[in-house]
């Protein structure tokens, strides 16, 4: 028996459901390191390998780090909510495409994201771990953006399920 507004005992311990959920704002790739990223409306990922046509997908590395293969970097995420930081806080203006991460999400904790699975879409991730910026980026970028994206730099994952992503897709926890 329980008091009104209150949960018995044994209720107390169940898993909790996140309580946020997201959706994908950009997708981009490029096929080669230091080429511009492409902006597209749907991107094919496959389980275990990455994204189609993109510069880090294993077995046809062609990125900037694929002297360092890493199972856990077959997309990557970056949060909409940092490029507004970063201009409010840093004045710095960064587009979506400049962060060169794959996928730009909005109402995503990605920094507390790191060895749980989550959907975008059809598609099943799991976060292996934070982005680190590099300088790399701001050698590209010509903007001193390393400092500033420190904590922030999006979220390295493995794909578990593959499937087509879109822009406009709801991103939430498994």
């Amino acid at each position: 028996m329980t008091i009104a507004g209150t949960e018995s005992v044994q209720n107390v311990h169940r898993p909790v459901s996140p309580s946020w959920t997201g959706v994908v704002r950009y997708l981009h790739i490029t096929p080669r390191a230091f080429l511009p990223m492409e902006s597209f409306n749907d991107l094919t990922l496959v389980a275990g390998k990455g994204i189609v046509g993109d510069r880090y997908m294993i077995g046809q590395e062609s990125g900037f780090y694929s002297h360092k293969p890493e199972d856990g970097r077959q997309i990557t995420l970056f949060e909409i909510e940092t490029l507004e930081a970063l201009a409010r806080d840093a004045k710095i203006q960064m587009l979506p495409e400049e962060h060169r991460r794959n996928v730009t999400v909005q109402g995503v904790p990605l920094n507390h994201l790191v060895g749980r699975q989550f959907w975008v879409g059809e598609a099943l991730l799991e976060a292996t771990r934070l982005s680190t910026p590099c300088r790399h980026i701001e050698e590209i970028l010509g903007k001193a953006v390393f400092d500033p994206m420190i904590n922030r730099a999006g979220l390295n994952c493995r794909i578990l399920k593959g499937g087509v992503i879109h822009v406009g897709d709801i991103v939430r926890g498994a």
